[in-house]
């Protein structure tokens, strides 16, 4: 690393930090955005996950299962809700989420379970689907519902979201997706999702879900009406949270997809702003392990790359993905295990095949 190069910049001192292992504050954030070279903050993050994990990439045999879309939330950003008996909507029962799941060639490691907050269907639904995802791929993780389904649930039932946490582990649930975070703003969360719990319950809830035992992701949706600002707040809030009660094992930045959505953006994101993004959010995260190249919404190329913008897992096989393809995503739907190999390998990477929690499969 030339560190000429970073005095140069005016970097020289978040530099210093970064390979010291120091932790940047919200000022050294918003430099690092503002740096006219991306490369130079790539090179930084770079060096931060090749600290971290060295030249490994991981990757998952999991599937996606997006149970509704019927939701009362009405979110401005998202085009994948419908309203209740709206055309298109549609809701799954446990039997065909089973029949989906059998069909496939390989029994999941993990099944990744999330949809919108259907205003009839109660935690009973949700428990017997549980219960029968455990029963028949009893090896498989079960990551399921985000932060804002479990308040939902938590608002139907008249009982609070550790009681919900309390009875879906009890049937299997082990781990919490991230999605919901979007930003945490209140400004801009007013304008693109004003019906979902706001940042400070987002967080509550995991910290709750930690303190129970189960492992958390999490999140952050960029690129729509937030500022740089809002995008580092959103970081250290996420930071410390991971301070007070561990449990987030990856950050999964998600760039906002404009094509099919209500809300209109006048400067769409590029990839230099996607790939500025990872690099700061690993930079920033010193206390969470993995940062995710979700090839579905970012691309398979753009994922690519974002592994030499701090970025170390590349997700999975996914199999069927509804919420980013119905926003606009132009990815496949699904990735065979040796494709994603070869991509990794093309990248000059080691692909390494992990489980939800990280821990690696011979």
């Amino acid at each position: 690393m030339d560190l000429r190069r970073y005095e140069r910049l005016g970097l020289d001192d978040v530099a210093a930090q970064v390979l010291n292992g120091e932790r940047l504050n919200a000022e050294d954030g918003l430099r690092l955005f503002d740096c006219p070279d991306v490369t130079a903050v790539g090179e930084l993050a770079h060096h931060r996950r090749t600290e971290l994990h060295g030249d490994k990439v991981f990757y998952v045999r999991n599937r996606h299962i997006n149970y509704t879309n019927v939701c009362v939330n009405r979110c401005t950003f998202c085009a994948y809700h419908r309203d209740p008996g709206q055309e298109g909507g549609f809701t799954l029962d446990a039997r065909t989420v089973l029949a989906k799941l059998a069909a496939d060639a390989a029994p999941p490691r993990e099944i990744h379970v999330v949809g919108g907050c259907h205003p009839d269907l109660r935690l009973e639904y949700f428990e017997d689907l549980l219960g029968r995802l455990r029963r028949t791929f009893p090896e498989a993780v079960l990551k399921c519902f985000t932060a804002v389904e479990i308040a939902h649930f938590a608002t139907l039932e008249g009982i609070s979201t550790r009681e919900v946490l309390t009875r879906l582990q009890a049937v299997g649930l082990s781990m919490l997706p991230g999605g919901g975070a979007e930003v945490f703003a209140e400004d801009v969360r007013a304008k693109i999702c004003p019906r979902k719990i706001d940042g400070t319950e987002w967080l509550r809830i995991h910290g709750e879900a930690h303190e129970l035992g189960l492992a958390t992701n999490c999140t952050l949706l960029f690129g729509h009406q937030e500022s740089r600002a809002d995008r580092v707040d959103h970081l250290l809030r996420l930071r410390a949270q991971q301070d007070a009660t561990g449990g987030f094992t990856c950050f999964i930045p998600l760039p906002f997809l404009t094509e099919n959505s209500l809300l209109k953006v006048d400067n769409p994101l590029d990839g230099l702003e996607e790939l500025r993004t990872i690099a700061v959010s690993r930079l920033l995260l010193d206390n969470v392990p993995h940062v995710k190249a979700y090839w579905v919404m970012l691309g398979v190329k753009q994922a690519q790359a974002a592994l030499f913008f701090g970025a170390d897992d590349f997700d999975g096989t996914v199999v069927e993905e509804k919420i980013g393809h119905m926003a606009g995503a132009d990815s496949a739907q699904a990735l065979w295990r040796r494709d994603i190999e070869e991509m990794i390998r093309g990248c000059g990477l080691t692909p390494v095949e992990r489980d939800t929690l990280f821990r690696e499969v011979a």
